[in-house]
């Protein structure tokens, strides 16, 4: 069995209450930190990449993305998704190959750009386009941004989740949905709902997440930021007299 069909099956048939929790690895080290603790898989962030190369959020050079994303899959044993923001401007067919190329089995993208959300039939028809490149060896991962850049309707979200998951998503992705929509959400998507998981204790956790819908949970940036003030707080004590 490839590492993307892998991938795949490891988000069906999940129980209430069992999400696949996939880390968010931002470099090597800690890519091996994750799988070292039982991870089955991990999931890149985009926004942790660019902290860890210095550049601010969506401002990472596409070939530095590609280089970082290759170094984390070439590093471990189990599978890697990237996220590739909203494509960096290339075609589906380039696309495809980056992140093959790179390592990846699965790819998260946006419907918005520069907080702007795209038209969703128009980006319904490029995530097609970029399902027939791809066929069945990537996992795609439709991120939804109504509820980060749109009016937050529950409707709207499931609206344009509908058009992904027609045009070949394997997943959907409502990123900063709130908690009590979630279980809205699950039974208006047909397929995996991708949720963002918080890590400061201020809302569900995982379990509680997958009870509440959600096949799946990233985090974004956030181990990245937490590792920070791990390292900032021993930064302090190595100061103390």
């Amino acid at each position: 069995m490839s590492k993307a069909e892998i991938f795949r099956a490891l988000h069906q048939r999940r129980l209430p209450g069992d999400p696949l929790v996939l880390p968010g690895p931002w470099d090597v080290v800690s890519a091996r930190v994750f799988v070292d603790a039982g991870f089955p898989a991990l999931a890149t962030p985009s926004a942790g990449i660019a902290a860890s190369l210095g550049y601010e959020d969506g401002a990472t050079p596409v070939d530095e993305m590609f280089a970082a994303v290759a170094r984390i899959a070439g590093a471990v044993d189990v599978p890697v998704s990237a996220d590739v923001e909203d494509g960096y401007g290339l075609t589906p067919k380039e696309l495809v190959e980056r992140l093959l190329e790179a390592g990846a089995v699965g790819c998260n993208l946006e419907d918005s750009a520069g907080g702007v959300l795209k038209d969703p039939r128009q980006h319904a028809d490029w995530l097609a386009e970029v399902r027939s490149a791809a066929a069945d060896r990537l996992f795609v991962n439709a991120r939804v941004d109504t509820f980060a850049y749109g009016d937050g309707d529950p409707e709207r979200a499931i609206e344009r989740a509908a058009l992904y998951v027609a045009a070949g998503a394997d997943c959907v992705y409502p990123i900063d949905a709130p908690a009590d929509v979630l279980p809205l959400l699950r039974s208006g998507v047909q397929g995996p709902v991708n949720v963002f998981g918080r890590l400061d204790g201020k809302g569900p956790s995982p379990t509680e997440l997958g009870e509440l819908g959600a096949t799946r949970v990233t985090f974004g940036p956030g181990l990245q930021r937490w590792a920070a003030l791990a390292l900032e707080g021993m930064a302090g004590q190595l100061q103390r007299p």
